[in-house]
C-alpha cells in the first residue's frame, strides 16, 4: 500500500509524536465538506493561525482599557509602558539574540525603512544594494526607492542575484560571488534568510561575511523564519533584521513586527536614525524636550507609540514558542516536512508537479513549493473538495508549509490525496 492510501500509518505518526497536542491549542477552522472536520491548513507561511489564549489576551487588554483609560500606561496588570518590553526575550531567543539587540514595533516593510535610513547611506562609489531576484515584491519595492530617494537610478543601483539557468533556488558560493564582483560599490546586503518563494534557507553567516569582506552592511528579511528555522543573528554578525509576527509565529493578521540592531551599532556611538518621542531615553521622554536622545539598543529605533491590543495575541503565540522551544519545533518541523516530501514524490510519480524546495533538511524550513499548470484551480478544488488550504504564488506555485505547532502527518496525506486528485495526469 502507499503512504498516500495509508490512513492509518499517517494517524499513528501523529499519536506517536510528543507535539501533536499542539494543535489543540489553536484555532484550525472547521471544514463541512465531511471526512475531516477541520481544515488541512498548509498556508501558515502567509497567516498563522489563531492561538486560542489570544481571545482572553486581547480581552484582558480591553479590560485594562475600560477599568483604568490612560492610567493602563502605569497601572495595568503589565503596564503598557513597558509591554513592548516584555515580549523582547521571547522574540529575541527566536532570532538568536539578546534582548536589548531586538525591539518589537511597527511593520515589516515600515521597519526595513526606518533600519535603512541608518544602513544605507550612499557616499562616492559606494551606493549599491544586494537583493535576491526572487525577494519578496516589498523588499524589491523598498530598495528601489531607498535608491531613488538618494537621487540614485534603481536600476543601476539594485543588484539582483538570480538562480543559475534551470535552477530554483541560489548557490552561496553564487551570492558570495556577487557580493565579490559588487566590492566597494556595494553599501548593504538585503536577503530573506528563507527565501518566500521556495522554502529555501539561506547561508546566514557565510554571506554576512562576504558583505563585510567587502565594507558592506548585511541584513536580513527574518519574515519567512523567525518560528520557522532556528536563527543565530548576534553570533553571524548580521548588522541588522527586520521580520513580521504573522506568519509562523501566530501573531494575528498584521501584527506588529520587529528588528535587530547588533550591539556594536549602539552600545558605543548614537548612529543617526529616523527618530520619534517612542525611541527616546525613558528618562526623558517625559521631561518633553525637542531634543533626541536616544534609548539603549534596538529599541532607540522604536519611534512610536505601541499598540497595545495588537500586542496581546503575539504575547500569548510567544508563550508556546517558549514552553516548547525551538530546538524540539525545528526536530518536528524536518519530521512533517520530510513525510510531506515523500507523499509528494509520489503525486509527482503520476501527476505534473515538479517540487522546487530543496531537498536537504537544512536547506529548507517547514515549507514544500511545488510547480504545476493552473495554480490558481488546483488551489480551489484542494480547499472546495478535501479541506486543504495552501497558499498561491503566481503563476504556478503552490506553497504547503506544514507548521510544527499545529499541522499534523494526517493533515500532509489528506494533501497529497487531493493533489493526485485534482492535478493532471503525467
Amino acid at each position: 500500500m502507499s503512504a498516500i492510501a495509508d490512513r492509518d500509518e499517517a494517524l499513528r505518526l501523529d499519536e506517536g509524536d510528543p507535539l501533536t497536542a499542539l494543535r489543540r491549542a489553536f484555532a484550525v477552522p472547521p471544514w463541512p465538506g465531511g471526512g475531516h472536520p477541520e481544515w488541512a491548513y498548509f498556508a501558515g507561511n502567509s497567516l498563522g493561525l489563531m492561538p486560542r489564549a489570544a481571545r482572553a489576551a486581547v480581552e484582558a487588554e480591553l479590560d485594562e482599557w475600560a477599568r483604568l483609560a490612560v492610567e493602563g500606561w502605569f497601572e495595568a496588570r503589565e503596564p503598557w509602558l513597558e509591554y513592548a518590553g516584555s515580549l523582547r526575550p521571547s522574540v529575541a531567543a527566536l532570532v538568536g539574540a539578546s534582548p536589548e539587540e531586538v525591539s518589537v514595533m511597527g511593520t515589516l516593510t515600515v521597519d526595513l525603512h526606518l533600519l535603512l535610513a541608518t544602513f544605507y547611506r550612499p557616499t562616492g562609489v559606494r551606493r549599491r544594494i544586494l537583493i535576491e531576484d526572487t525577494a519578496f515584491p516589498s523588499d524589491s519595492h523598498a530598495v528601489s526607492s531607498q535608491a531613488a530617494w538618494h537621487g540614485l537610478d534603481p536600476e543601476e543601483a539594485v543588484i539582483r542575484v538570480a538562480p543559475r539557468e534551470g535552477e530554483s533556488t541560489l548557490r552561496t558560493a553564487d551570492v558570495v560571488e556577487a557580493i565579490e564582483r559588487a566590492g566597494d560599490t556595494l553599501a548593504v546586503v538585503l536577503l530573506g534568510a528563507v527565501n518566500y518563494l521556495t522554502g529555501e534557507v539561506l547561508a546566514l553567516r557565510e554571506i554576512t561575511e562576504a558583505a563585510h569582506r567587502v565594507g558592506a552592511a548585511c541584513g536580513w528579511d527574518l519574515a519567512h523564519a523567525i518560528g520557522n528555522v532556528p536563527v543565530s543573528l548576534h553570533d553571524a554578525d548580521a548588522d541588522f533584521a527586520a521580520w513580521c509576527h504573522y506568519k509562523y509565529v501566530n501573531g494575528g493578521p498584521g501584527a506588529p513586527a520587529g528588528i535587530f540592531v547588533h550591539e556594536r551599532h549602539w552600545r558605543d556611538e548614537a548612529p543617526f536614525r529616523l527618530a520619534g518621542w517612542w525611541a527616546t531615553d525613558p528618562a526623558a521622554r517625559f521631561l518633553m524636550e525637542p531634543d533626541f536622545v536616544a534609548r539603549a539598543g534596538a529599541e532607540g529605533w522604536a519611534i512610536s507609540t505601541p499598540p497595545i491590543v495588537a500586542y496581546a495575541p503575539l504575547r500569548a503565540s510567544l508563550a508556546l514558542f517558549d514552553q516548547v522551544g525551538m530546538h524540539a519545533l525545528r526536530e518536528r518541523s524536518i519530521r512533517l516536512t520530510g513525510w510531506l516530501e515523500s507523499l509528494l514524490d509520489e503525486v509527482a510519480a503520476v501527476r505534473r508537479l515538479e517540487l522546487i524546495t530543496p531537498r536537504d533538511a537544512e536547506r529548507r524550513g517547514s515549507q514544500l513549493s511545488v510547480t504545476v499548470a493552473g495554480a490558481d484551480e488546483i488551489a480551489r478544488r484542494l480547499r472546495d473538495r478535501h479541506g486543504v488550504v495552501c497558499d498561491v504564488r503566481r503563476p504556478d506555485v503552490l506553497r504547503f508549509a506544514p507548521a510544527p505547532l499545529y499541522s499534523s502527518f494526517e493533515d500532509c496525506r489528506r494533501a497529497a490525496v487531493g493533489l493526485l486528485d485534482v492535478c493532471e495526469p503525467r
